[in-house]
């Protein structure tokens, strides 16, 4: 009896399924990381921390989330991995107890003029049911409420094969769609301006097209002298009818000039194919310059830039349409969908309830439905996609975030940590790369990489509490404390910035002075009206650079040194130096090494499997042609330059028989945002996100205008990097330049010469302007929500 009591009393042997508590990764080399190795606890929050390029996107997502999804994408049938990205296996020896992995990353949504926030969410979906079983007059299926699908109808005879015999069979069919005729779904219509192509008083053979290149001298002249369908010689405001139509619209026509066959094509469609069906960034500026002029895009006259049918607006659910819901605040359309109580759809109801409400509960209930996928920023698309996530009933997935506080106000990040914690405590693995001090502060496990960057970066420095963090000695723990604090005296304004009548998206008729030859600093909320102020009505003006969230495109060829501008001045002096032609120090172009095309590796393509990438063995990797490499600048080849990091060469051709002030102005500008580690040669496609920002603050700081206006340029740096920042806008503004920062960081804040707060709310409870004053004045006031969290943060 004793011995059965005995038996109870010792705890039950640990079940062999519930050892697995550990995500395990052993040897991880991945880009930088140095055969790094860590434990990391499963059903826990673990916060990656380092400085802007220290490893931890590789071990985060190119080694733990990378290696998930290829594990998962291999579960699937060979037919269904062809359709899948291919995903090589990450350089790493030992992976253990993964699961799986959903990513929520900061890349902005898709920039399709089709996509909006509620197609992207599936909202729209939900709605569009909703109304094709509620919406008086019933006027068909979900499709018909889509601005995706377009309103066709069709009728013929079909061969039919019955009995052996085969007989003709009249079918017919159509579907309604919701799409709007006039501008196909896109809620807005491009049009010419006339008076861009042509001067009226003037006849085409006095020279009235001020289209670039359209010249009358040449080919273009004798075309439309020779065409016959109007008179060269008279103005072109006394055409008639037909003439101005065949001018500007004429489908491509055969005609004979001078015994030649040619093809006569109006000069508007002329126009389309040779400038408008290029991306807009990659034409000459000359050309780029007359597009802008010469296009105007307007809200579609025939649905208001709803994007829907007359049918689909003309269906309505107590008074309201479908074109309605999408344009109110969500926060007011979840309230709107709440009082709809019909149990016929009720589970619909409920689920788009749910939906909206997560808009509500993440902080972006101030959008709304129509609003498109491209103009979020950085952080609403990583919130919008986080939407998905948030009522799933999936337990022990991990959850992958990067940077979820981007665009964050500090009122806002609290609520971002409350949901991190909710998705861990439903038993879920939270995986979070962070800079900011108040997100790592929930970490139940804190992985530290560093020391530096680049290829000083790539170790675990630290693993542990976050209490621990605190009091190590690594650059994060050192600077985890840090607080910036108000300046003792702040510089005068020399002159101002007015804005009158400010109304773009939310804003509420702003009339606003912005001092200029001052550090400006514009605050607010997530969705309060910062970059609608600023973008709306400060951007595009003469002689203001603007610097913004848009991601730098780049493929593997493209590298630090072709994207800033930097390797021309370096090629000139190759030449010059060797007395040869420039293209040959270019391995895009005449020096490429011939096997590999001046890429370094050759790509084997393997369909459904990963793709294998080697080493090219004529070049060695070092993409130029061997003959190439025998031209010396400096006692260097070209191939030993682009190996050099951005400090190595910043000493290289700033002084001795390497000098080239050219080159060495932009590796100053470089080395100024804290980019001195960088290789030359190193693709974009490997940089990080904080990395690629600081790239593009640099190659902008060349360009020439007193106002320059930047977005967020804290975003993805470390505490010990916002030091760096900050000294770098003192220099622009002590240049004599007027900077003005949207920005959340409140060290960025403390240190304002001006600081102006847009609020108090977001969506339609913003728009307005609540404080204007330096930062002393904001804390001493209190009266807003940043000046709170301004006063909180310098300990006043």
């Amino acid at each position: 009896m004793s011995m059965a009591e005995g038996t109870q009393a010792q705890s039950p042997a640990l079940h062999a399924a519930d050892s697995h508590d550990l995500i395990r990764v052993h040897g991880a080399r991945v880009n930088n990381l140095k055969d790094v190795s860590v434990e990391l606890p499963k059903r826990r929050l673990t916060v990656f921390t380092g400085v802007s390029g220290s490893g931890k996107s590789s071990l985060v997502f190119g080694t733990i989330a990378a290696e998930s999804q290829r594990m998962i994408n291999e579960t699937y049938s060979t037919f269904v991995q062809g359709f899948m990205p291919t995903l090589a296996r990450p350089e790493v020896d030992v992976l253990d107890g993964l699961t799986t992995a959903i990513i929520v990353g900061q890349e902005r949504m898709g920039g399709d003029a089709r996509s909006t926030v509620g197609t992207a969410t599936d909202a729209n979906a939900m709605l569009r049911i909703l109304f094709s079983r509620l919406g008086k007059p019933h006027i068909g299926s979900a499709k018909a409420f889509s601005f995706n699908v377009a309103s066709i109808s069709g009728a013929g005879a079909v061969t039919v094969e019955r009995g052996g015999e085969k007989v003709k069979e009249r079918r017919s069919f159509s579907i309604v769609g919701g799409m709007c005729p006039r501008c196909e779904g896109r809620g807005s219509v491009t049009d010419f301006d006339l008076t861009a192509l042509y001067d009226d008083s003037k006849s085409l053979s006095e020279g009235a097209l001020t289209v670039p290149g359209y010249s009358v001298d040449g080919w273009y002249g004798r075309i439309f002298r020779g065409c016959g369908f109007f008179d060269p010689d008279k103005p072109i405001r006394k055409f008639t009818k037909k003439e101005l139509h065949d001018l500007l619209h004429k489908a491509p026509t055969k005609i004979k000039v001078d015994g030649v066959n040619l093809t006569y094509e109006g000069l508007i469609p002329k126009i389309q194919k040779s400038m408008l069906s290029k991306d807009i960034d990659s034409l000459q500026p000359h050309i780029r310059a007359f597009v802008e002029r010469a296009m105007t895009f307007t809200s579609c006259p025939e649905c208001g830039g709803t994007r829907l049918s007359e049918a689909a607006r003309s269906s309505k659910i107590k008074k309201i349409s479908i074109a309605d819901a999408c344009s109110m605040q969500i926060s007011d359309l979840a309230e709107w969908v709440r009082a709809l109580k019909e149990p016929s759809v009720a589970p619909l109801l409920k689920a788009l309830g749910d939906t909206l409400d997560s808009f509500v509960e993440i902080g972006l209930g101030y959008l709304g439905l129509d609003r498109p996928a491209g103009t979020l920023s950085g952080g609403e698309a990583q919130r919008v996609k986080m939407i998905r996530h948030l009522g799933s009933s999936l337990t022990d997935v991990t959850y992958v975030f990067d940077e979820p506080t981007i665009g964050l106000h500090p009122h806002d990040i609290q609520r971002m940590n409350d949901l991190l914690l909710r998705l861990r405590d439903k038993g879920n693995t939270v995986l979070v790369v962070e800079h900011k001090p108040e997100a790592i502060a929930i970490a139940d496990h804190v992985v530290d990489l560093g020391p530096r960057a680049g290829t000083e970066g790539g170790e675990v420095v630290f693993e542990g509490s976050v209490e621990g963090l605190r009091v190590s000695d690594t650059l994060t723990g050192q600077h985890l404390d840090d607080r910036a604090t108000l300046k003792p005296a702040v510089r005068t304004p020399t002159g101002k910035l007015g804005v009158r009548g400010a109304g773009t998206n939310n804003l509420q008729d702003v009339d606003v002075d912005i001092p200029l030859g001052v550090l400006t600093v514009v605050t607010g909320v997530a969705g309060s009206g910062k970059s609608s102020l600023i973008h709306g009505s400060v951007a595009g003006q003469e002689g203001v650079v603007t610097v913004d969230q848009a991601a730098i495109r780049g493929s593997r060829r493209s590298n630090p040194a072709t994207y800033t501008g930097l390797l021309d001045p370096i090629r000139k002096a190759f030449a010059k130096a060797n007395g040869v032609k420039p293209a040959l120090f270019s391995a895009n172009s005449e020096g490429a090494c011939p096997t590999c095309n001046g890429a370094g590796v050759i790509y084997t393509d393997l369909a459904m499997m990963a793709g294998v990438a080697s080493t090219c063995d004529e070049c060695e990797g070092k993409r130029f042609q061997a003959s190439v490499l025998d031209y010396h600048f400096g006692g260097r080849d070209i191939s030993e330059v682009l190996a050099m990091s951005v400090a190595e060469a910043e000493e290289f051709f700033g002084a001795g028989e390497a000098r080239t002030p050219a080159a060495q102005k932009i590796l100053q500008r470089m080395a100024d945002v804290g980019l001195g580690y960088l290789t030359l040669g190193q693709p974009l496609t490997t940089l990080s996100g904080g990395e690629r920002q600081r790239l593009k603050l640099a190659t902008h700081m060349a360009e020439k205008g007193g106002v320059y206006v930047l977005d967020e340029p804290t975003t993805g740096l470390h505490l010990a990097d916002v030091e760096q920042l900050l000294g770098l806008l003192d220099r622009l503004v002590d240049s004599g330049k007027s900077v003005i920062v949207i920005e959340h960081h409140q060290a960025v804040m403390a240190h304002a010469d001006w600081i102006i707060d847009l609020g108090p709310g977001a969506g339609h409870d913003g728009g307005r302007i609540v404080f204007e004053g330096t930062p002393a004045e904001l804390v001493a006031d209190r009266s807003t929500l940043t000046g709170e969290h301004l006063a909180a943060y310098v300990g006043g």
